[in-house]
């Protein structure tokens, strides 16, 4: 199976993240929900190709001495939760 996902604009409201961290957030958002697409597939929503204009995703709770990759698996999580099975 092959999944094409593009993500053209994530909005972050209230994180305290400095522009130098976002490409490794960015970095850590790719690789975990390639990881949850790979192991979980995504609802009948979303299977086959399609646009979909939003998604919200879930809550993210930056936890105290969490780094770029643990906020990017938190953030995959919260859109996995939108679009998984």
């Amino acid at each position: 199976m092959n999944v094409r996902l593009h993500i053209e604009r994530l909005v972050l409201d209230g994180l305290p993240l400095a522009e130098a961290g976002a490409p490794h957030v960015r970095a850590a958002i790719e690789t975990e929900l390639a990881r949850l697409i790979a192991d979980g597939g995504v609802s009948a929503d979303f299977a086959g190709d399609r646009a979909v204009p939003s998604l919200r995703g879930g809550d993210v709770r930056m936890m105290a001495g969490g780094g770029h990759a643990d906020l990017g698996r938190q953030i995959a999580g919260a859109l996995y939760g939108g679009i998984g099975k």
